[in-house]
């Protein structure tokens, strides 16, 4: 999946908390929020609040559906509050895509 396809497929899903994200979707779409919020933020800290307001809910489903892709469950995504801990759900989302169906659907084509 390219850059490009992946901002789409995570705002086409904004509020789809099921199914599953292959790990390039969730990485590139990361990658554009990383991106649109430093411009943001060299705008206005106003702007940079509408960005990330506009991006919270994508993100968090996309993040959902990176660990249904796992074969974790999607309320893991909480461990992000804790400091420290959070690195943890960074090992989660960089692991490979489970090539087999499991209880959160087929795996993604990308």
């Amino acid at each position: 999946m390219d850059f490009m396809t992946a901002f789409k497929t995570c705002f086409a899903k904004f509020a789809d908390f099921t199914g599953r994200a292959s790990r390039s979707e969730y990485w590139w779409f990361a990658l554009v929020y990383v991106i649109v919020a430093v411009v943001a933020s060299l705008i206005h800290e106003y702007v940079y609040v509408l960005v990330a307001l506009a991006f919270l809910i994508p993100l968090l489903s996309a993040g959902v559906r990176r660990l249904h892709d796992t074969g974790k469950t999607g309320w893991l995504i909480l461990l992000g509050i804790i400091p420290l801990v959070n690195f943890v759900l960074i090992y989660f989302m960089v692991q490979p895509t489970q090539a087999q169906a499991n209880e959160y659907g087929e795996p993604p084509s990308a």
